[in-house]
């Protein structure tokens, strides 16, 4: 027992080879001169969320860290070398979208040697070299002692780079160096490409929150569920789900990196900034394959009832991107080789074809289409697009045997709910099948209200659904639903919705108004006969014959068939309007 005041000479000292690893943030002062609590932030977040599940993967031990670095002890070089080139180029990814003189990069040495274990900390010449190793390394890099190179040859899938002998600070003899390729480094870590799926693909990234309060993180994150929720509810769009692509959260992404991870085409980012009581939201739709800008806008709002704008803004994003998607989807087709075409390509061709009301162009997209059925007899969206294009063929009186074409769009549409009763898209357009052509049109409201139930941003569901109340005789409601669907796509074909429009407040008798829609509706969309029908009638209830021949003569020229065949209006009074002003327009007089 030692004398009181004494040293204990019997004790033994604690020595151990290991391997050390150690890591420094380059220019770490200028960064934190810059923006302290950012680089704080930055740093902690890659500690938390990078390094230290990488150093617990490889069975590390995080010896002591200080303000811009940390010292790691590992049993194995190889464990050490693992570890060390699965987190950097991690790092070089996350910032591969900050500016240089922001970016947080580890310069890197690691040592095998022998270590002196006292309360858990580790000293001695093996650690001093490892750290002297770490002043060599370029930002980024990674540089290791000749013992560490010799242990690893033939154990990694790594190349390395001869620095020869360099004498390192308080260190007697030179030691060789070697710096490990950064090419091999990222190899190390390479993800196999996923497939993308044969529908549209996309991930809504975590909303950056631009605000400054950490508290309002929970309203960026509530957002982005939001969205991934509405834009579930479109069938056919393939969505990720949030635990993925929440993995970004706090990383400067790069967008053609994420498609390639997530296997997706098409991705949303988007930010969240709050100042007082109001907020503003931005979001972007980008493919990510070239990195184009499809879409961006920005929403504003009052704070008063927070989930209610959350709900706003993710179906006013929902119903705005589906018709965005839809339109790069069938630009993507239209580049394919002929050779490739697949049910879903001859779909997506279909409704190219027809974006301009022509007799050629509507019989070639319903060859496509009876071809996409014959590939895949029970494929719901084809079905119900042939059906609709059949009621176009009404329309424009297209048909060369008007009952034959009537059954088959109805017996379409019924094939159609069949296949794809819980596809929104698939129920409007039976729905408005059925409802043009069939004779339950209450049967039709439930289809169209069904469809709307499973996705509300569903932007051509409110439109089918104007038209369905028009036809059922409930004008008002037929206008407020033409209204949302052009509140959910404001860039979509206005001439139809207004048309819409037009024909209903004709249906209250509101002539003027719905003279002067008409005339909108009909410079913007010139081809479409319904709307010269409506605006024809509506002259001559207003006496004004002479402008009402005039818009008959113009409706000629696309249809011979002035008086539709089809009575689309069930209600009587209304319907006895439409034709009793036709009848003048064209000189009738009974």
């Amino acid at each position: 027992m030692p004398k009181p005041g004494g040293t204990r000479t019997d004790e033994r000292v604690e020595r151990r080879l290991a391997a050390i690893l150690a890591a420094d943030v380059a220019g770490y002062s200028r960064l934190v001169g810059a923006d302290e609590e950012g680089t704080l932030a930055a740093l902690k977040a890659l500690r938390r969320e990078l390094i230290d599940p990488s150093v617990a993967e490889h069975r590390g031990r995080i010896v002591k860290t200080t303000g811009d670095g940390l010292l790691v002890e590992f049993a194995s070089v190889v464990d050490a070398l693992r570890c060390a080139t699965h987190f950097q180029p991690l790092i070089r990814e996350r910032n591969a979208g900050t500016a240089a003189d922001r970016r947080i990069e580890f310069r890197i040495g690691i040592h095998q040697g022998d270590v002196v274990v006292e309360e858990g900390d580790i000293f001695g010449d093996g650690v001093n070299v490892a750290a002297r190793l770490e002043a060599l390394a370029e930002p980024g890099g990674i540089c290791v002692s000749a013992r560490v190179h010799e242990d690893a040859a033939g154990k990694l899938d790594i190349a390395f780079e001869d620095l020869g002998d360099q004498a390192l600070k308080n260190i007697a003899r030179p030691v060789r160096v070697y710096q490990v390729r950064r090419d091999d480094a990222l190899s190390t870590i390479s993800r196999p490409q996923l497939t993308l799926p044969d529908k549209p693909s996309i991930a809504v990234l975590p909303f950056a929150n631009m605000s400054g309060d950490p508290e309002q993180e929970y309203f960026a994150d509530g957002m982005v569920e939001e969205i991934i929720t509405a834009f579930s509810r479109i069938h056919w769009l393939f969505v990720i789900a949030r635990n993925s692509s929440f993995t970004y959260k706090g990383q400067a992404v790069d967008v053609k990196q994420v498609g390639r991870e997530l296997g997706v085409r098409y991705v949303l980012e988007g930010s969240v900034r709050k100042g007082g009581n109001r907020v503003r939201i931005t979001a972007q739709l980008i493919e990510a394959e070239s990195g184009a800008h499809l879409w961006a806008d920005r929403f504003d709002g009052s704070l008063e009832d927070i989930f209610e704008l959350q709900e706003k803004v993710a179906v006013s994003v929902a119903g705005i991107i589906e018709p965005t998607l839809q339109a790069a989807e069938i630009r993507r087709s239209a580049n394919r080789a002929t050779r490739d075409l697949t049910a879903y390509d001859l779909y997506l061709r279909a409704l190219a074809e027809v974006t301009a009301c022509e007799k050629d162009r509507m019989i070639q997209a319903l060859a496509m289409l009876d071809e996409a059925i014959a590939r895949e007899p029970r494929y719901g969206r084809a079905l119900a697009l042939a059906a609709v294009y059949r009621v176009d063929l009404e329309n424009h009186s297209w048909a060369d045997d008007i009952e034959q074409n009537r059954l088959e769009a109805i017996d379409l549409a019924r094939r159609a709910l069949r296949d794809g009763a819980d596809d929104p898209t698939v129920l409007g357009r039976a729905a408005l099948v059925l409802g043009r052509l069939g004779e339950d049109i209450d049967a039709a409201i439930a289809l169209i209200d069904r469809a709307l139930a499973l996705n509300p941003s569903f932007a051509n569901g409110w439109y089918w659904s104007g038209w369905l109340r028009l036809i059922a005789g409930q004008a008002d409601l037929a206008i407020e639903h033409f209204e949302t669907s052009l509140r959910l796509s404001p860039r979509d074909q206005q001439g139809f919705h207004l048309a819409g429009i037009g024909t209903a407040l004709f249906a209250n008798e509101r002539f003027a108004d719905a003279a002067a829609t008409l005339r909108v509706a009909l410079e913007a969309l010139p081809s479409f006969t319904v709307t010269y029908r409506t605006l024809a009638s509506c002259y001559a209830h207003m006496d004004r014959i002479d402008d009402a021949r005039e818009i008959v003569r113009r409706l000629r020229l696309l249809t011979p068939a002035v008086v539709p065949t089809i009575r689309f209006l069930r209600d009587p009074k209304q319907l006895e309007l439409y034709l009793s002003g036709l009848r003048l327009a064209i000189g009738e007089t009974s």
